[in-house]
């Protein structure tokens, strides 16, 4: 799995967020980006199964699936500071643009840029390349998944 902006890697036991620090959802890790505009870009080659402004779920071939979460409850923007750049059964590639995130509006809130990146219920076989505090570009490699 690559990463999708530039950021600081948090382990995700440190995510302000139960449901993704207890890795309930899948392990996985989390990226810090930078203030500013981000384009945000697939991690994984596959097909969008969701979509929302703030997060998507895009599933490989032989069934894994990896969810991006961009900020700590930023559903509540409806939107505001996210630009969509595909669709719902889109096919994508690695490194293929996803959407551009302006973390203005989330950080003009109160709200957590912390941006889980998980392995939907993977139960074994991920392995992390990148460490906490590391910083990684787009594109990236950050996680295996055997």
């Amino acid at each position: 799995m690559r990463a999708p902006f530039r950021g600081v890697v948090v382990p995700l036991a440190a995510v302000p967020d139960p449901v993704f620090a207890a890795e309930m959802v899948g392990p996985g890790l989390a990226l810090r980006p930078d203030p500013g505009v981000h384009t945000v870009l697939a991690p994984i080659a596959g097909v969008v199964e969701s979509l929302f402004p703030h997060a998507c779920a895009i599933s490989a071939p032989g069934g894994r699936t990896v969810v991006l979460h961009l900020g700590i409850d930023t559903v509540g923007l409806k939107g505001l500071g996210f630009t969509t750049a595909v669709e719902v059964g889109d096919v994508v590639e690695v490194g293929a643009v996803l959407l551009r995130w302006d973390t203005a509006p989330t950080l003009a809130a109160g709200l957590s840029t912390v941006s889980p990146l998980v392995a939907l219920q993977a139960e074994q076989g991920v392995a992390l390349v990148a460490g906490p505090d590391d910083v990684v570009g787009p594109g990236d490699l950050v996680l295996t998944w055997g």
